[in-house]
């Protein structure tokens, strides 16, 4: 029968389609992955892998077992964490996900208090793009995100923590800087910049725009907040940024003003996202709940969801 370690060797070489990187990514010598590669090809009798000094291609088969391997791998760590964490919450590693456009301006409010109330809980935080983040998720790299609902997938479960509002950010002469608030009619006809493709935030300004009759800038499209607050101070339009990085960055600079949209302020629901099955599932929750918590005392800019 094929050994769980020949199925990481597989996993890892279907990830990195390198067998020097997959065997420093197992902790092994070259040799030694491609032997036991070879092993397992054995058991199976059918070939996993082609091989030239070039590159490193999977056959059709070798791709699909690979796939399923990732899902055994999977299901036999959550054993163990069930096993291990079974009888206390926080005491290990939790690898969290969270999006680029999140994690720098949600983080800092509320990893001191976790650390101080939960010392043995060690977090792992890694940022990235929507789907890279939820691949993670499903093939294991993750065990829980930080990400924007509604998501699709029947293997998932969440948890709604807030809802975070997008303020309207202009050049600081612009005719909306003056104003205490912005009207949804006073953005007809406005040019609006948002994150490029792929990232949750373009498809919701899309719609906004959409709604509020502005125009949506696809000749320029910013790769961070960052980058859309620095394209706004220059004067080529107008943006619709979360109220964490506004607090954050947006009130620190000079060229750009933040408004808030009144009434009826869009705004993005941020929750917890873990595997449907996932063993600390219990864990997830009650991390959930101390999330909201933390939030509720430190952070007015967001609204608490229970």
């Amino acid at each position: 029968m094929p050994t769980l370690q020949q199925f990481r060797y597989l996993a890892a070489v279907a990830e990195t389609l390198h067998f020097r990187r997959a065997a420093e990514l197992t902790h092994v010598t070259q040799p030694t992955l491609s032997g036991q590669l070879k092993e397992l090809e054995e058991r199976l009798g059918v070939q996993l892998v082609e091989r030239s000094r070039a590159r490193v291609i999977l056959t059709p088969i070798g791709a699909e077992i690979a796939a399923r391997c990732k899902t055994v791998l999977r299901e036999v760590q959550d054993i163990v964490d069930l096993a291990k964490h079974g009888q206390s919450l926080f005491g290990g590693t939790i690898r969290l996900g969270v999006l680029q456009s999140l994690g720098p301006y949600l983080l800092p409010h509320i990893l001191p208090d976790l650390h101080e109330q939960h010392v043995a809980l060690k977090l792992y935080v890694r940022e990235g793009m929507p789907n890279v983040l939820l691949g993670g998720l499903d093939d294991g790299t993750f065990d829980v995100l930080l990400f924007p609902l509604p998501i699709k997938g029947a293997d998932f479960r969440t948890a709604r923590l807030f809802r975070e509002p997008l303020w309207v950010v202009a050049p600081h002469d612009h005719a909306l800087a003056k104003k205490k608030s912005v009207k949804k009619t006073d953005l007809k006809g406005e040019t609006i910049l948002t994150l490029e493709r792929g990232h949750r935030l373009h498809d919701q300004v899309r719609v906004l725009c959409d709604q509020y009759d502005a125009k949506l800038s696809l000749d320029y499209e910013g790769t961070s907040l960052d980058t859309l607050r620095q394209m706004v101070g220059m004067g080529m339009g107008l943006s619709f940024l979360p109220a964490l990085y506004v607090r954050s960055e947006v009130s620190q600079d000079q060229q750009v003003t933040a408004r808030p949209v009144h009434p009826g302020p869009p705004a993005r629901m941020i929750g917890m996202v873990w595997r449907r099955h996932a063993a600390r599932q219990e864990e997830f929750k009650a991390l959930a709940a101390l999330i909201r918590r933390i939030l509720k005392d430190r952070v007015p800019e967001v609204t608490v969801i229970k």
